[in-house]
């Protein structure tokens, strides 16, 4: 017998790119962001590039008409909902694109892409000046800061200049500029954020400007990170977002790209274009590690270990970034007559204490995914002492703040942190694991020494 058929109808958008054959920007990049917003990606390719993390060997340009053709092929049988444009590589190129997009009436996302990441040129001179006419159908330019300077003759050195180019490029024509600030050094305290900047024309006279701040990844793991911030802006007005909800969110889905990258290949990894899929794929199965050290410390019955407000465990993906994407015991194990047990199940976004804790930890060692709670008193700190990593102790604060100090200074990996509480809150220790068998048999082991001592 055979099964009904159940079509999805997801939006449609459009990328005009180079293809980039190591796959970590261009069109693969462009096409990978879009499906993980989940939306479909079309192609038109303008180039060929035999390149890889290490640089640019070659590029091959297609003819203008067979650009034109593909753009026509895509247009006249999909409702795009969007388009972006990326490496265009020369003057007759980018006319060719501003000549496809005179009568599209959606959104366009320029990324104006002229130097590689590997300092490698992708953009002819000549084609510079011809951007401005393309600029006259943008709903947005994204530059970098290198990029905004060519375009606009202006040194692009600090936020208040970004604001300044992202105006200029508004006066040639553009709805938006988004000025990138990975290239700019100062952020906006100062120290070493990010800042990007959005300049939006409000009138013929006036425009109005938002920044977007975030810590800065320290790595030079950016390979397409252009493309796959044009690229989810782009997704997302085309599943009929606001342009600032769609910047916000590409900033966003782009710094977790970075954060969490691609190691592959000889020089610089590229930016991980997937990894919102990742990250929610891995969450059952990480609900499921989390279920499994809760059954057997309930049945191992390690409750010397429990402290009076009961004991939270709790795991994270690889890529989890906001408590909302911890899961842990809802309700914390707890004593009772017959043994410990839990009040609840598992699931993801219980915001406890241990949730931030966790997150905490993470910041300085990534690869830390499980944590549980214990109490503390001198002869749970000896029992630490069994343990097959380090010990560290935090200062008097906030339980987030209590672990970010202790694993501030730390060198190695820590197996246990020290949290000594403050007032009206009682002392504990953070267990924690790169899985969930290490935490297990940590926590287990404590229990243990406990038992014996």
């Amino acid at each position: 017998m055979s099964r009904e058929y159940a079509p999805v109808s997801p939006s449609v958008a459009l990328t005009i790119a180079g293809s980039d054959s190591g796959g970590g920007a261009g069109i693969q990049a462009d096409l990978k962001t879009m499906e993980a917003h989940d939306v479909f990606g079309t192609s038109a390719i303008t180039a060929t590039t035999a390149q890889n993390t290490t640089g640019v060997d070659d590029i091959n340009v297609l003819p203008t008409d067979h650009i034109a053709a593909q753009y026509d092929a895509v247009v006249d049988d999909f409702d795009v909902g969007a388009v972006k444009t990326g490496m265009l590589a020369t003057a007759d190129v980018v006319e060719t694109v501003t000549d496809c997009l005179a009568d599209f009436d959606g959104p366009v996302v320029v990324d104006p892409v002229m130097v590689a990441a590997t300092g490698d040129r992708l953009l002819s001179e000549a084609a510079e000046a011809a951007y401005e006419d393309l600029f006259a159908h943008a709903t947005l330019v994204t530059p970098n800061a290198d990029e905004a300077e060519l375009l606009t003759d202006r040194a692009v050195d600090s936020v208040e200049a970004a604001e300044a180019a992202g105006r200029d490029l508004v006066g040639m024509g553009a709805d938006a500029a988004l000025v990138k600030g990975g290239h700019i050094d100062e952020g906006a305290d100062g120290e070493s954020d990010v800042v990007d900047t959005l300049v939006v024309d409000e009138s013929a006279t006036d425009a109005a400007h938002t920044q977007y701040s975030h810590p800065r990844i320290d790595t030079d793991a950016t390979h397409g990170s252009g493309c796959t911030l044009s690229s989810a802006i782009a997704a997302r007005l085309a599943r009929e977002e606001t342009l600032t909800e769609a910047v916000a969110g590409g900033v966003a889905f782009m710094e977790r790209a970075v954060r969490y990258g691609i190691d592959a290949g000889e020089g610089p990894g590229s930016v991980h274009h997937l990894v919102e899929i990742r990250e929610r794929a891995d969450r059952e199965a990480t609900a499921a590690a989390v279920e499994r050290i809760v059954a057997r410390l309930v049945e191992a019955n390690a409750e010397t270990l429990v402290p009076a407000a009961g004991m939270d465990v709790v795991g994270t993906t690889p890529y989890a970034e906001t408590p909302a994407e911890v899961v842990g015991v809802d309700g914390r194990l707890s004593r009772t007559r017959t043994g410990i047990r839990h009040n609840a199940g598992v699931r993801s976004g219980t915001a406890s204490d241990l949730a931030h804790q966790l997150l905490a930890a993470r910041e300085a060692f990534p690869e830390l995914r499980f944590a549980a709670t214990c109490r503390f008193d001198d002869a749970v700190e000896q029992a630490l002492e069994t343990l097959d990593g380090t010990v560290v102790r935090g200062d008097s604060g906030t339980p987030t703040d209590a672990v970010a100090a202790a694993v501030a200074d730390a060198d190695q990996l820590p197996a246990a942190i020290i949290d000594p509480g403050d007032q009206g809150r009682q002392p504990a220790v953070v267990l924690c694991g790169t899985d969930a068998a290490t935490l297990r048999e940590r926590t287990l082991s404590v229990a243990d020494a406990l038992l014996t001592e």
